[in-house]
């Protein structure tokens, strides 16, 4: 069985070692076939502290890391534009 992935933005950095992800999920309504986004949000493993909040990130299904982390943090894909601001 295959790992699953998902991409999507830190909301939240204020945990030691844990981000919160939220991914948003496009589909057409059944009925309306209108574009709906569902938003899910994950707590995923984020062991060198290094996501802030506003950074896309690709995360990793892993096994059962405590009462509520699941997945893990694979890679950053892009950092947020205003961390890089403040940082300068």
């Amino acid at each position: 069985m295959a790992l699953k992935e998902r991409v999507g933005t830190v909301v939240s950095n204020k945990m030691d070692k844990t981000v919160v992800v939220a991914v948003e999920n496009r589909f057409p309504h059944p009925i309306y076939q209108k574009t709906v986004s569902r938003t899910t949000r994950y707590k995923a493993h984020d062991s060198e502290n290094n996501c802030r909040v506003g950074d896309r990130v690709r995360i990793i299904e892993t096994r059962p890391l405590s009462a509520s982390k699941r997945w893990s943090v694979s890679e950053v894909l892009s950092h947020s534009a205003k961390e890089e601001e403040v940082a300068k």
